[in-house]
């Protein structure tokens, strides 16, 4: 498989697909990692960056300490480019976890920011020397984001699990309208598409809606270096089209996650319009972590992005990257078969 990669298209080099994104980040593949609550272990954003993509460890669900000991371990394990995920909201004080990246900065390229205004993290973050990603999910924040000095702006849609955006747009409906704002407005800023990604032939889709990579989470986990509960991957792998839901809607939030015993009687409890403290424990980090890591499906929840149904099998994260970019680059090269679908139509002359 890595033969096909490395005779993809200009070898994804500065006059083809992805150039501005691997730039930016100095990576091989235009291919992210998502922040992964309790998932995204210093192994696995290791293991991605080695193999030409972008790997982040997630600091959701961890402690500061715990925090630092996985970027430990990912610089340990490469020497390749990889960032940190900072979910804004989650916590009232932050300032620890941005203590822990002051310390590993010289091991960090890049931080990304997602659940919350970017804006006033970004300055201290350029001062650090590194790079911010920030997700957005309107055009509006993606156009803040840039504005305020992102380096990679994320647009994801709300077929991400996890987490999304409330105004539920898709990822095929969000990246061009992102992406075409960026540019009208001089805005010169790397975008990656994410949100329900997880094959090849999507990664190419979101080239040609005209972002410049993808950022990928649930495809992820399914991954032998990921610390998910074998449980976990397993749902991942036996999951179809229809596997997962939205919970949270009865308090103006989106989060997807994978269906199961326990998110029906959330979605039950929703339906009686439950205030916050009811619902509260329901959908707190513990209800997450006793599901991904300790693999009581039926006592916590776990999150899942549509394309959950295009994961067959658990493999390493290595082999993921090597096989989206095989996979992309395949499709890509049908490019010049649609020259014989311009023939003859107005306007347009053949490529």
């Amino acid at each position: 498989m890595f033969s096909e990669v490395t005779n993809m298209p200009g070898n994804w080099d500065k006059t083809e697909w992805g150039f501005r994104l691997c730039q930016v980040l100095e990576i091989r593949y235009p291919i992210l990692e998502g922040g992964l609550a309790h998932v995204g272990n210093g192994r696995l954003a290791a293991a991605i960056s080695e193999a030409g993509g972008f790997g982040q460890v997630g600091s959701a669900g961890r402690s500061p300490e715990q925090f630092a000991e996985e970027i430990t371990l990912a610089a340990s394990l490469t020497t390749k480019p990889f960032g940190v995920n900072i979910p804004i909201s989650e916590r009232k004080d932050n300032r620890p976890y941005f203590d822990v990246i002051h310390q590993h900065r010289r091991a960090i390229a890049a931080v990304s920011l997602s659940a919350g205004n970017p804006r006033p993290l970004i300055p201290q973050l350029k001062e650090m020397g590194l790079r911010v990603i920030v997700l957005t999910s309107t055009v509006s924040q993606a156009l803040k984001a840039a504005e305020g000095g992102a380096d990679v702006v994320v647009c994801e849609g709300f077929e991400a699990g996890g987490h999304n955006g409330p105004a539920e747009i898709t990822t095929m409906a969000l990246v061009p309208q992102v992406v075409r704002a960026l540019r009208e407005r001089g805005r010169d800023v790397p975008v990656a598409a994410a949100g329900g990604i997880a094959s090849g032939e999507q990664m190419a889709a979101a080239l040609m809606l005209g972002a410049d990579g993808v950022q990928i989470g649930t495809l992820f986990v399914a991954t032998e270096e990921c610390e998910a509960h074998p449980a976990y991957k397993r749902t991942l792998v036996e999951a179809g089209d229809e596997a997962t839901v939205v919970i949270e809607r009865s308090q103006g939030r989106v989060t997807r996650v994978l269906r199961s015993p326990f998110t029906e009687r959330i979605l039950d409890l929703e339906k009686r319009r439950p205030s916050m403290e009811e619902l509260l424990p329901f959908i707190v980090g513990k209800s997450n972590r006793i599901a991904a890591i300790e693999g009581h499906m039926d006592e916590g929840y776990v999150n899942a992005g549509q394309g959950v149904g295009l994961i067959h099998s658990v493999r390493s994260a290595g082999e993921v990257v090597r096989d989206l970019a095989a996979e992309a680059a395949r499709v890509l090269r049908r490019g010049p078969t649609w020259a014989q679908w311009l023939e003859g139509v107005d306007g347009v002359r053949s490529v």
